[in-house]
């Protein structure tokens, strides 16, 4: 079985690429900001970090395809990196520093594409996270400089902080009568957003997250880093890893009555 190890420490030298580009870009007053034709903005700091993270592995990968949010598929084989120059543009170009570049290696197996590597990094809160498949999920400022993270033992919804990014995706999907009762039935809510909550479900200071309405590119780091910390990380309707076009994520001990509320289960 491989250890992918190389290939993180790879993930760590393309995150500290990023994280140098996107800080010299963050607050700039002459910041250039574009509208995607799915109305969400661009900054030309996505852009730029994307195209440094896909010349680097072009040179030190050139077998592996690249898939990122701004230009696309490259490539074809069974290792696809899968690439979120900027996960949380609203906050970068508002100077809210909630933003984080996500790097991920999936690998092709029985059943498709698996997240066995995941780096993301949040430069502007000074804080990393990242995992490797079968050598558990980690946080700190590098490789060498690390804690080991797992996910919290709560096993009751009363008990439970639950974060999510915002109330209108499960209106219009109409999940928001589901999604109300769970704040309902939880200790707390958070709307803290993007990849956050994913990552402080995985060093235990959150129990769960959900996003009614997501990308390959935002999940695949984030699915890797909690199911390494001992969480679960699946789509609303069940399925393992970050293929179904939306996420729930938690301890594992309270995924079913997560889902059971967010899907309608009950």
């Amino acid at each position: 079985m491989p250890d992918y190890l190389d290939d993180l420490r790879l993930a760590h030298v393309l995150a500290d690429a990023a994280d140098a580009a996107t800080m010299d870009r963050f607050k700039a007053l002459d910041l250039k900001v574009e509208t995607k034709p799915d109305m969400t903005p661009v900054s030309e700091a996505d852009k730029a970090a994307e195209e440094l993270i896909r010349g680097q592995l072009q040179r030190a990968r050139p077998r592996d395809a690249i898939l990122g949010e701004e230009y696309g598929l490259e490539g074809t084989g069974p290792r696809r990196w899968v690439i979120d120059p900027i996960d949380g543009t609203k906050n970068y170009v508002r100077g809210v520093p909630v933003w984080a570049t996500l790097i991920a290696l999936m690998e092709a197996g029985e059943g498709g594409y698996r997240p066995v590597v995941g780096v993301v990094s949040a430069p502007a809160l000074g804080r990393r996270w990242w995992a490797a498949e079968g050598h558990g999920a980690f946080t700190g400022r590098s490789l060498a400089n690390a804690t080991r993270i797992h996910v919290s033992g709560v096993s009751g919804l009363a008990d439970a902080s639950f974060a999510y990014s915002s109330l209108s995706g499960w209106e219009e999907q109409g999940r928001l009568d589901g999604f109300l009762d769970l704040t309902r039935e939880v200790w707390r809510t958070r709307a803290y957003g993007d990849f956050w909550p994913y990552m402080m479900v995985a060093e235990g200071s959150v129990d769960l997250c959900a996003e009614p309405e997501l990308s390959l590119w935002d999940m695949a780091a984030t699915a890797v880093v909690v199911t390494e910390a001992g969480g679960t990380f699946t789509g609303l309707d069940g399925r393992p890893g970050p293929h179904s076009g939306n996420a729930a994520a938690s301890n594992g001990l309270l995924h079913d009555e997560l889902l059971g509320y967010l899907d309608g289960r009950r």
